[in-house]
C-alpha cells in the first residue's frame, strides 16, 4: 500500500479525476504548479481586499490536517527549546553556581541564533527547495541539543544554545514558506492560525513536562528530550511532506542577487510595516517568556511544578484566540482584527503597569490583564505574518527569513534587556512588554494600511 502523503488530496480548479483515497494522485506538486500563474507582481496595496490573488490548488480533508500537523510541529520545535527549559532556570543556576540573570543569557543567545540563521536559510530554501534546509536544520538541532547535556557552565551552554537555534530556525523559515507556496492570501491567515493551534501545544505542555523532568531526572534530561523530538519530526518530514517548490520556480542567485532581494524587501513599505509591527508584538511575547521564570517563581513564589500550569494557561488563551481569528478571517479584514487586537493588548498592559508599579493586589490580579494581553497576540501574530508574506510568492523563503530575522532579533534584544535590568521585581518584564506592544501599535497606525470594508 502506498504511503498517504500531504499532497494526496490536492484538487485542481478543474474537476479532478477520481482517485482512491489511499492512493497518491498521479499529479504531484511540480506538475500542478506548472499550470499556476505564480508571477503576480507585488503591488503597493498588499492587503487582502481588492488585490489580485493567485490561484492555488486546494488542499482539503486529511491531507490538510496532516500538513498542518507537520508544519505546526516544525514551527513549534524552535520555541519548544525555549518553553521546555524555562522551569529549569533555578536548577541550572544552582548547578553552575550562578544567578538567574546569567542563566537568562542562554535565552538571549538562542534568540540571536534564531534571528541570524533565518537570513541564511531563506535563500537556501528558495534555491534548493524546502526539504534540504529542513533536513539540515533538524539534524543540527538534534545534535546540538544532545551537546547541551555536556555543558560545564553558563558560557558553554549559551554558546551551544546559539548553535541549537541555528538548527531550529530552519524549520520556522520553511514552514512559513510552504504555507505561502500552497495557499492563497486569505486562506493563509487561516492556516497560520491553525499552525498556532499545533504550536500552542508546546507552551501549554512543554513547561509542565520540563518541570517534571527537572524534578525527576535533572535539567540535562530536557535537552535529550528535545533531541529526540527533532529526530521524530525529521522522520515525519521524510515520510509525509512533499516538496512544495518545484524546480522551475527555484531561484539560482548569486550573493549579490540575494543581497538585492533582501534590499528590495527592506524597502517594501507595507512588508516592513507588517513585519516590524508583528516582530515587536512577538518581542513583547518573548519579553514575557524570558521574564516569567523569575517573576512567577522568585517574585511571586510559584513552585517549579506549578509554574508550568500558569504558563500553560496563558498559552491556552493565545491558542484559543488564534483559532477564533482563523474562523473570522474570511469575514473580517485581517488588518482590522490586527488593529483592534493591538489596542486591546496595549490597554491591558496599561492596566498591568499600575498594578505592578504600585504592587496592587497579588499574583492572581496580576495574571488577569497579563492573560488578556497574551490572548490578544493570538489575533496579531498570525495575521501580521500572512499580510507580510502575501505579495512575495517568488521570494517566499527570503521574505520569511527577513520576517523571522527581525522577529527574533527584536525578541532577543527584549529578552536581553529584561535579563540585564533585574531589580528583584516584575517591573522590568512588564515595562518591556508595554514598550514593545505600544511601539507595535504605533507602527501599525502610522505605516500600516487601514482596513477597508
Amino acid at each position: 500500500m502506498s504511503r498517504t502523503r500531504c499532497a494526496s488530496e490536492l484538487s485542481a480548479p478543474t474537476p479532478p479525476k477520481e482517485v482512491h483515497p489511499m492512493s497518491r494522485p498521479s499529479t504531484d506538486y511540480p506538475a500542478m504548479r506548472a499550470q499556476i500563474r505564480d508571477d503576480v507582481e507585488p503591488q503597493e496595496n498588499d492587503g487582502f481586499v481588492g488585490r489580485q490573488e493567485e490561484h492555488k490548488p486546494e488542499i482539503t480533508g486529511k491531507s490538510y490536517v496532516l500538513l498542518v500537523i507537520i508544519l505546526g510541529s516544525l514551527s513549534a520545535l524552535g520555541p519548544l527549546a525555549i518553553d521546555m527549559y524555562l522551569p529549569s532556570f533555578k536548577a541550572i543556576a544552582t548547578d553552575f553556581n550562578t544567578d538567574l540573570a546569567r542563566v537568562e543569557w542562554t535565552l538571549a543567545t538562542y534568540f540571536i541564533g534564531l534571528s541570524l540563521g533565518q537570513l541564511f536559510y531563506g535563500p537556501i530554501a528558495d534555491r534548493y527547495g524546502r526539504k534540504l534546509p529542513l533536513y539540515t536544520g533538524l539534524l543540527t538541532f538534534a545534535l546540538t541539543s544532545a551537546a547541551c547535556t555536556f555543558a560545564v557552565g553558563v558560557e558553554s551552554l549559551a554558546a551551544l544554545r546559539f548553535f541549537q537555534a541555528l538548527g531550529g530556525c530552519a524549520q520556522m523559515v520553511v514552514a512559513r514558506a510552504v504555507v505561502r507556496d500552497l495557499f492563497e492570501e486569505r486562506r493563509a491567515a487561516r492556516v497560520f492560525s491553525a499552525l498556532i493551534l499545533v504550536m500552542g501545544i508546546a507552551p501549554i505542555v512543554a513547561p509542565v513536562i520540563g518541570g517534571w523532568l527537572v524534578v525527576g531526572f535533572g535539567w540535562r534530561s530536557i535537552f535529550w528530550v528535545q533531541a529526540g523530538a527533532a529526530l521524530l519530526v525529521l522522520l515525519a518530514v521524510s515520510q509525509f511532506l512533499d516538496e512544495s517548490l518545484p524546480e522551475e520556480r527555484r531561484r539560482r542567485r548569486s550573493v549579490g542577487e540575494i543581497l538585492s532581494v533582501y534590499r528590495e524587501l527592506f524597502k517594501h513599505r507595507l512588508f516592513m510595516a507588517n513585519t516590524v509591527s508583528g516582530s515587536l508584538a512577538s518581542a513583547s511575547l518573548f519579553a514575557y517568556i524570558g521574564g516569567s521564570p523569575f517573576v512567577f517563581m522568585e517574585y511571586f513564589g510559584v513552585s517549579e511544578a506549578h509554574f508550568g500550569y500558569f504558563f500553560g494557561a496563558n498559552a491556552f488563551g493565545l491558542v484559543i484566540a488564534a483559532q477564533f481569528n482563523g474562523a473570522i478571517s474570511d469575514r473580517i479584514d485581517p488588518r482590522r482584527s490586527v488593529r483592534v487586537a493591538m489596542f486591546v493588548a496595549t490597554a491591558a498592559m496599561f492596566v498591568l503597569l499600575p498594578i505592578t508599579l504600585l504592587k496592587i493586589g497579588g499574583f492572581y490580579l496580576f495574571l488577569v490583564p497579563l492573560f488578556v494581553f497574551i490572548a490578544s497576540l493570538g489575533f496579531i501574530l498570525p495575521s501580521t505574518t500572512a499580510l507580510a508574506l502575501a505579495p512575495h510568492g517568488e521570494n517566499a523563503g527570503s521574505a520569511s527569513a527577513v520576517y523571522g530575522f527581525l522577529q527574533f532579533l527584536l525578541s532577543g534584544i527584549g529578552a536581553f534587556i529584561v535579563s540585564s535590568v533585574h531589580d528583584d521585581t516584575a517591573r522590568p518584564m512588564v515595562a518591556a512588554i508595554a514598550v514593545c506592544i505600544t511601539a507595535s501599535l504605533l507602527i501599525n497606525l502610522i505605516f500600516g494600511e487601514s482596513a477597508r470594508a
